[in-house]
């Protein structure tokens, strides 16, 4: 454990703590001669100037909060790297908490950062609720979320749009021939991702004249298991689907080896589009044909908007939709 103090550093340098704080915030206002002599004496007493001690004084930490539902979900984990090396870029570090996508543990975390005194939020969850607005709205520093949606955009995001996304998906699949489509997505709050993908799915059949078959609608969470489950459970309804829309990849490979593991075969039995393109689209086989969705972009561009809006910089949209696009590979026949 490293105790060395400021004092410690002011008194082997035979110079006032206040000299010491000046070198360590890059105040101009030092003798060259001094700078080097209490650069030195850090050096060699290896001391780590207290970054919150440092931000009482000039009101910053330099450090942003994290709120994600679950690191070690691969979609969260590709949106946080894309967060972490732009904080970086910029200097600012970060403290990570992972809520597991539960109400009051989102917004006990929202109050522990602020408590902090970190200078912004990004934050992440499948639910956005009004009562989440709120306590956003109340925030002293500034939030901006990223993969969630939130209806009333009264906080700045990132996203896709997520019922085109899923719209053009079924539409190819419909284009193709196929008229029983199965819909496998994570829970269905309002709003949320998955309403927006079930929002999506149903305008792609209304504009095709396909009725909705709510038997082939299946909810579950964004697990391998759960993709097992749903497989099993589309084999029940009365007619069986020839197509799969999946809303997250980890689901898709339960889809993809609950399939194989009843003697069926991707594609010829049924076509799959997952929607996340994490790197598990390509560690399955057949590969995943999937909705390109920018990840590492969200990410990425979630904490530029962050870094512009605590440094007070002019925000023209506060609202940013990134492209999307379909990439085909083996689990379809296009």
């Amino acid at each position: 454990m490293n105790n060395i103090t400021i004092y410690d550093v002011a008194r082997e340098a035979n110079v006032s703590m206040a000299t010491v704080s000046r070198v360590v915030n890059g105040n101009p206002n030092v003798k060259p001669v001094t700078r080097k002599k209490v650069l030195e004496v850090i050096e060699r007493l290896g001391y780590r100037p207290n970054a919150v001690a440092r931000g009482l004084a000039s009101k910053k930490t330099t450090t942003v909060g994290v709120i994600i539902p679950d690191i070690s979900n691969i979609f969260f984990a590709e949106l946080a790297r894309g967060i972490e090396d732009i904080a970086t870029m910029y200097k600012y570090n970060i403290i990570l908490s992972n809520s597991d996508q539960n109400k009051e543990k989102e917004l006990h975390l929202l109050n522990t950062m602020l408590g902090k005194q970190v200078d912004g939020i990004v934050f992440m969850s499948g639910h956005v609720t009004p009562e989440h607005v709120e306590e956003f709205e109340k925030s002293p520093v500034p939030i901006v979320l990223a993969g969630s949606i939130e209806e009333a955009e009264k906080i700045p995001s990132v996203n896709i749009d997520y019922e085109q996304a899923t719209y053009d998906s079924v539409t190819e699949f419909i284009q193709r021939g196929h008229k029983h489509i199965a819909l496998i997505i994570g829970p269905l709050y309002e709003p949320d991702i998955s309403s927006k993908k079930l929002a999506g799915y149903k305008r792609a059949l209304a504009d095709a004249n396909i009725p909705v078959n709510e038997e082939l609608i299946v909810e579950g969470d964004y697990t391998y298991d759960s993709g097992l489950e749903a497989f099993d459970k589309i084999l029940e309804a009365s007619v069986k689907p020839t197509a799969i829309f999946v809303g997250a990849d980890e689901a898709a490979l339960g889809v993809v080896h609950g399939a194989e593991d009843k003697g069926y075969k991707i594609p010829e039995d049924f076509e799959v589009i997952t929607s996340d393109n994490t790197r598990l689209s390509l560690m399955v086989r057949p590969q995943l044909t999937t909705v390109i969705q920018p990840l590492y972009d969200i990410g990425a561009v979630a904490m530029r908007l962050l870094t512009k809006l605590m440094n007070k910089e002019k925000v023209s949209d506060h609202i940013v939709v990134l492209p999307h696009r379909i990439e085909h590979r083996n689990s379809t026949k296009a």
